[in-house]
């Protein structure tokens, strides 16, 4: 689920962390003693107990051991970069969002392919292989998948006397106008969601792209004019949240969002918040593609995370082993479940079949469906494109706080956005 900042939309694998204390795990013996593997990873207990477990079925069948380091988030983050500029860093690791090409950039990620007969990665999705390249070379490899949906709340649809619509084919149009009557027939209000994911949903729905493949900004004042309209139009006519709302809703906890209060009807978010928000809102939700997506797709297979191996792994074809058993075990696939994404391997999703929930089914249904799709490529952003992540709340910002118009807010997001990557 852009590094995105770890709040609930850009980095949806990390939702549910909470202040996890830094730990370290250890496996049977001490790497520098034995030559075994260093991991490193952030998550929350439940991640750390289903990763230790997996590692556990690793040693013993390889005879490799493995000593994992298990962080928070910022902790797994900071702790990473002292020990890459130390010349210390784990041989893998897990990286989110834009830190692939961050850590690419200085030369710290091994190229996969000079392993890649330890490792096999043609078991993934296309897609989700794209999103591990970096100016075409395979540094990162995707530990499972998510994608942006609408997540619906029927019982509102119905509350408010409004039939639901065919989601197959439903446009932005039917999207603004289908909140609007929720909101004019209820006490709620009709969607939510728009932020600097739908940026890029937007670009891709208009045939362009938020990076492009040699790391320039892709998105057009067009398509950003789009979307700050459509936010700035549901806003004045009250289908979404005012302003003051959209802001004390950022990196709001799942439980806390509008959605799981029963106070929106629809909102854009991460397919695999299905069964989060179901549960907080005490009715059966529904999972629907975005407006738009059947003239052209703007969904991508979004990675949840990245395997890496250091470019300085004193074993890299154990580290390829280890991250190899990790995506196209069906022992480890079994065992971590949909802890880190949907996985990217077909094979591997059905191993899942008949072990999942109605709503954790549907979650691997949707990102299924959107790996079959023909999509355009997705191009990890480039070095410097995690600031961009900050710029975009604050565009929006400017545009419903302080009176800024959707062609200004376009012009001033291109503005700081190629600044940042060094255009």
């Amino acid at each position: 689920m852009t590094h995105p900042s770890p709040t609930r939309r850009t980095l949806p694998a990390t939702a549910a962390l909470g202040a996890v204390v830094a730990l370290t795990l250890t496996s049977c013996g001490s790497p520098d003693a034995d030559g075994g593997l260093r991991f490193a990873w952030w998550g929350s207990t439940e991640r750390n107990q289903l990763t230790q477990e997996a590692l556990e079925v690793f040693e013993s069948e390889t005879g490799i051991s493995v000593s994992g380091e298990s962080s928070d988030t910022a902790g797994h983050f900071d702790r990473l970069a002292t020990a890459v500029a130390g010349g210390d860093a784990p041989d893998v690791f897990t990286l989110g969002g834009a830190y692939p090409g961050e850590y690419a950039d200085r030369g710290a990620l091994l190229d996969l392919e000079t392993v890649s007969e330890t490792l096999d990665m043609s078991t993934l999705d296309d897609g989700a292989l794209e999103n591990g390249q970096i100016d075409g070379t395979q540094y990162a490899l995707s530990t499972g998948s998510n994608a942006l949906a609408v997540l619906v709340n029927p019982a509102l649809f119905e509350e408010a006397g409004v039939e639901l619509p065919d989601p197959q084919t439903w446009t932005w149009d039917d999207f603004q106008e289908i909140s609007s009557q929720i909101a004019e027939n209820t006490d709620g209000y009709g969607a939510d969601g728009f932020d600097h994911d739908t940026v890029e949903v937007f670009a891709r729905q208009h045939g362009e792209a938020l990076y492009t493949e040699d790391g320039q900004v892709g998105v057009s004042a067009e398509a950003l004019e789009d979307m700050f309209t459509r936010m700035q139009q549901m806003v004045d006519d009250g289908a979404a949240p005012p302003a003051s709302v959209i802001t004390e809703q950022e990196g709001a906890a799942p439980e806390e969002t509008l959605l799981a209060t029963g106070q929106v009807a629809m909102t854009i978010d991460w397919s695999n918040f299905l069964s989060t928000f179901s549960q907080s809102v005490g009715e059966d939700l529904e999972l629907w593609p975005l407006p738009g997506e059947s003239s052209t797709p703007g969904v991508w297979q979004q990675s949840s995370q990245f395997y890496a191996i250091a470019a300085d792994a004193a074993d890299p074809e154990a580290a390829a082993q280890l991250v190899d058993f990790l995506v196209n075990s069906e022992q480890a696939v079994e065992i971590l479940g949909l802890e880190r994404g949907v996985p990217d391997s077909p094979a591997m999703r059905e191993t899942l079949e008949g072990s999942l929930d109605e709503n954790q089914q549907a979650e691997v249904d949707y990102v299924e469906e959107v790996a079959e799709r023909d999509p355009a490529p997705h191009w990890i952003g480039p070095a410097g494109s995690t600031a961009i992540e900050d710029i975009t709340p604050r565009i929006i910002d400017q545009l419903l706080h302080h009176g800024a118009s959707p062609e200004d807010a376009a012009e001033q997001w291109l503005t700081e956005a190629r600044a940042a990557v060094g255009e």
